[in-house]
């Protein structure tokens, strides 16, 4: 019997980690613990089933969580779970929860550093412990313009990160293999994941509304033709699930990404969505313009993309632009050689992203990301 401990589970990843174990792993031999922020076991099984709606998973399937598989804990506060002693029968852990804001929440450091962290010293000791996966960023390399990252190249110390929550990404790596010399910790680094194969950004919206406003808008900081290192969210579950269960793994470093040859320009995706709403590409009509430029324009964007706060406009501009303008590409070698499929390409899901989120502003999708 194996018994997963997966924290993270009413979010984006880690509902699609619970959704793909539902589905693959029914009625096999495995466990699950969720860890999740809720006052009782109850309301904290509410929470994950809301979350799972979202998936498409069907009642029957839904059924087979109960309060048995709830661990009620915050990792703003672990002292509040870490003493459960349910913990000491975890097998494997897939830590996903974080705080993956790119605004500025103030609990960010106490959550993605100091309590991962603790939670980290507590499965430390648990004897039967076979594999912590943790689930970082692989903008947390602080990555070159322009470059290939490959997986056993240093973290660009000098860059600087451009959000926080990369920042503190790799802070919590480098401190727990620090402090945790005997846990059996594999990094998996996700690229920019952005929607479901099949259902779109019903799960949710991140990401996929920056190139819905950069289309509305007619121009943004990076150029067409600077392309998106971008997987879909049941594909970064499957691989973290494998690399949590399989046997042996040669690598405690991992990209999810969808490899040198594979990223997805942004022309493209202008003329997916345009395919999807069966209205013109803005390809003759893009500007790439400077942040000071943007910032000059901001009168228009109430125009352009309905009642908004500009200043966080400009912010998610400001942000999301650095991080396109970098045109930068992740190395999935590793999970190619374990024999992982390569990601399905983001422009053969794009009509599932647009249906999803059809109706639905500018500023009501952006707010996952700045929560």
């Amino acid at each position: 019997m194996k018994s997963i401990l997966i924290t993270g589970a009413s979010g984006f990843v880690g509902g699609a980690v619970v959704e793909y174990l539902l589905r693959q792993y029914q009625g096999k031999d495995i466990n699950l613990l969720l860890l999740v922020r809720a006052e009782t076991p109850l309301a904290g099984l509410a929470r994950i089933k809301n979350n799972l709606e979202k998936f498409g998973l069907t009642p029957e399937q839904l059924s087979s969580l109960s309060e048995k598989n709830i661990l009620v804990g915050d990792l703003s506060e672990p002292d509040g779970f870490t003493q459960d002693v349910r913990l000491d029968d975890i097998t494997h852990v897939i830590n996903c929860a974080a705080i993956a804001s790119f605004g500025n929440n103030p609990a960010l450091w106490r959550v993605n550093v100091d309590g991962s962290l603790a939670f980290a010293k507590r499965m430390a000791k648990v004897t039967g412990l076979q594999r912590f996966i943790h689930v970082g960023t692989a903008m947390a390399s602080m990555p070159d313009k322009d470059s290939v990252f490959y997986e056993d190249m240093p973290d660009n110390e000098h860059n600087e990160d451009l959000v926080q929550y990369t920042a503190s990404k790799r802070a919590i790596e480098n401190l727990i293999r620090e402090h945790c010399p005997t846990l059996p910790f594999v990094v998996a680094r996700p690229s920019i994941i952005v929607g479901h194969t099949q259902l779109g950004c019903r799960p949710s919206s991140s990401i996929f509304w920056v190139f819905l406003m950069a289309i509305k808008l007619k121009k943004f900081t990076c150029q067409l033709n600077d392309a998106v290192d971008v997987i879909p969210v049941d594909y970064c579950a499957m691989v973290l699930v494998n690399l949590c269960l399989s046997a042996e793994i040669k690598h405690d470093f991992y990209h999810i990404s969808c490899g040198e040859e594979r990223c997805t320009p942004f022309y493209a995706i202008d003329e997916f969505v345009a395919k999807a709403n069966n209205t013109a590409a803005i390809i003759n009509d893009y500007q790439q313009v400077s942040y000071e430029e943007m910032s000059g324009s901001r009168k228009q964007f109430k125009d352009i993309l309905g009642p908004c706060n500009d200043k966080i406009i400009l912010r998610a501009i400001k942000l999301y632009g650095g991080f396109a303008e970098l045109n930068v590409k992740f190395d999935n070698q590793r999970l190619l050689d374990m024999g992982m499929p390569r990601p399905t390409p983001f422009t053969t899901y794009i009509d599932k992203c647009v249906n999803s989120t059809r109706g639905l502003s500018i500023p009501e999708l952006m707010m996952v990301d700045f929560k």
